[in-house]
């Protein structure tokens, strides 16, 4: 399927109920089934507290962001310095790839929608391919933490607008 995607068509959008049933339906593969929304309701994704986007190829939902709450993982003392931002893409998507342009498209639309002095991504430590997707987009590793549901280690990473501005 990502073969079929073209770059320059991905964009983020508001989220439909149609997509937000879609995505709570997501499994993904151990360990990745972390980020299984399992038990989330559609409506929980479409609350504008959320912050909840989708992100689209074409007319095609590939993944989602999140622009707050989300973002942030119980067990690390966050603040208002930085926006909080996650996200996830369609399972059978995963590994190919397409990370780096799906996270670029987020803080393109983060940056002009909300204007950060900074992101944050708190990203579980297993998750290499989302390490070397931040670390790549410029995020720098601020803390390491565990957390207190589920036990697993985390690192918080942060990207300055400041910085970022001429990329």
């Amino acid at each position: 399927m990502s073969h079929s995607i073209d770059p320059e068509s991905i964009r983020v959008v508001p989220m439909t109920l149609e997509q937000a049933e879609d995505i709570t339906g997501w499994r993904y593969q151990a360990p990745y089934d972390v980020y299984d929304m399992a038990g989330v309701s559609p409506d929980e994704l479409l609350d504008p507290e959320a912050g909840f986007y989708s992100v689209m190829a074409g007319s095609t939902l590939i993944g989602f962001r999140s622009f707050g709450p989300d973002g942030r993982v119980p067990g690390w003392d966050y603040d208002s310095s930085a926006l909080d931002t996650g996200g996830g893409m369609r399972p059978e998507l995963t590994g190919q790839g397409l990370g780096r342009v799906v996270v670029s498209a987020g803080l393109e639309f983060g940056r002009a929608r909300f204007a950060p002095r900074a992101f944050r991504v708190t990203v579980a430590s297993f998750n290499t391919r989302a390490l070397r997707t931040v670390d790549s987009l410029g995020f720098e590793r601020v803390g390491t933490f565990t957390a207190t549901r589920g036990a697993r280690n985390f690192h918080v990473l942060v990207r300055s607008e400041r910085v970022a501005l001429g990329t």
